[in-house]
């Protein structure tokens, strides 16, 4: 026990908490959580030695990703800033700590409040708070120090030395692509106004994945300068190894992160509650299973040449307007065998402005042959719709054209062709397109595109209506 009126034993123990977070948080833990035994797990080094790396200027942008309940918003947003202020002497240190919930960024500032003023705290490092700028919102020190809480949304006014963002979405954000997309234009556009010091100032990202559109993806998908600490729940192999050495301990595929707190029964039980695509996100950092969610698309038999037998063809279209941007004219092209198996022989996307796509359009029917594939077109919803689909048939001149309304949404209008691929009855021709393919099956529907999914499945659902004498 610490012995408050004793000099020495109180300069060591400044001493032993300066020199580690990790050490801070032992000794701070039963201050907040005097009812809870601190539970200790090699991943809470790994987060505090990234966090050191901000405080001693080695990393200015992190991101990490973990599973929920293993510590990270009590490690990265109560005791690292009461750190800082405190056994690091950085007490005029500015914090921002938002998550998408305002609530929850109050509950993590009232936390380090209740830290600094603690009797344990004061005694060790004497931190005076300003009468009139103490509140659960925002509190300020004397040496003009402060954290403040909001919103994502709010991130107005202050400028910080330390942004902090605490799972910038919710898990029914990772549904609404409205939802994401708004995060992300905060994230781009609001927080990078946010510092204090564009050169020095640190952003601190943590969160569970949740859809490839998240922040997450944001960060992985381009060069932003982030160092990327990702720590899932069982172990599925070495990562890349971050700026300050850190390479993941475990060796064993399926190694569980948390054992002393998430045993392998209980992460067990909760996957079978969860299900594949919470489990890929929430546990393993991942928007989707590895092995597949809606698609299994292992299960597809790759083949060099086209079988023989008799085949029946339909190609499915998904269109698009936009020229080197935004969404894909997609079209796939689907077979049927004598014996039943479906063959995907060609898939193939343009971002193309509307010229540009009819053309492409037009030639690839070309190529396919007139009357021998059926076209599948999707047509809008009203009279443009209508107008469009006449347009598209006068054009197609020749070949065998369907336009339709499209029912459902995406992931219903995909599941017969889905129920195919993970039955084993589907062939694809090798080609170089197979890799984007697959891959977007696998991310189905948290994928960024579904451009070849929606024309697979619509080529797929065509299949089944056209005409029997549509042969090869």
């Amino acid at each position: 026990m610490l012995r408050l009126n004793d000099e020495d034993w109180l300069g060591i123990e400044r001493e032993f908490c300066r020199r580690k977070l990790g050490n801070f948080i032992r000794r701070a833990w039963p201050v907040l959580e005097p009812g809870q035994p601190y539970i200790h797990g090699w991943h809470m080094d790994a987060i505090s030695e990234h966090l050191e790396a901000i405080t001693t200027g080695q990393i200015k942008r992190l991101l990490i990703n973990i599973p929920p309940g293993t510590m990270k918003s009590m490690a990265t947003a109560v005791f690292w800033p009461a750190w800082e202020w405190g056994p690091r002497g950085m007490a005029a240190m500015r914090f921002i700590g938002a998550s998408h919930e305002e609530k929850l960024a109050i509950r993590d500032n009232v936390k380090m409040r209740r830290l600094i003023q603690s009797d344990w705290f004061q005694a060790l490092w004497p931190t005076a708070m300003a009468g009139d700028q103490n509140a659960k919102t925002y509190f300020e020190n004397d040496k003009t120090g402060w954290r403040q809480a909001c919103p994502v949304k709010s991130m107005t006014g202050r400028r910080g030395d330390r942004v902090l963002w605490d799972d910038p979405h919710s898990v029914e954000d990772a549904h609404s692509d409205a939802a994401l997309e708004e995060a992300n234009r905060i994230f781009r556009e609001t927080l990078p106004t946010r510092l204090n010091s564009p050169k020095d100032s640190a952003i601190l990202i943590v969160m569970q994945r949740l859809s490839v559109k998240d922040v997450s993806g944001v960060i992985t998908s381009e060069d932003m300068g982030y160092e990327h600490l990702c720590l899932p729940m069982e172990y599925e192999g070495p990562r890349k190894i971050t700026s300050i050495g850190f390479v993941d301990p475990r060796k064993e595929q399926g190694e569980l992160l948390f054992p002393e707190r998430f045993p392998r029964e209980v992460v067990e039980r909760d996957k079978k509650i969860m299900g594949p695509y919470a489990v890929a996100g929430q546990f393993q950092q991942r928007p989707s299973p590895a092995e597949g969610g809606e698609f299994l698309p292992d299960m597809i038999q790759v083949v060099d040449v086209l079988p023989a037998g008799f085949i029946r063809w339909a190609r499915g279209w998904d269109l698009a307007a936009t020229e080197g941007a935004g969404d894909y004219t997609a079209s796939a092209k689907i077979g049927i065998l004598q014996d039943g198996r479906i063959i995907v022989a060609d898939v193939n996307r343009r971002q193309y402005g509307t010229a540009k796509r009819d053309q492409f359009i037009r030639n690839t029917a070309a190529a396919d042959g007139a009357g021998r594939v059926k076209q599948s077109l999707p047509q809008d919803p009203g009279q443009a719709g209508k107008s469009q689909a006449l347009a598209m048939t006068s054009m197609l001149v020749g070949h065998h054209v369907e336009t339709t309304l499209e029912s459902g949404d995406k992931v219903v209008r995909a599941r017969p062709f889905a129920s195919q691929v993970n039955g084993g009855n589907v062939l694809m021709l090798r080609g170089p397109w197979n890799n984007d393919f697959i891959e977007e099956l696998r991310l189905f529907p948290n994928g960024l595109n579904d451009d070849q999914v929606d024309a697979s499945s619509r080529g797929f659902n065509a299949l089944l209506h056209a005409p029997a004498g549509i042969f090869t």
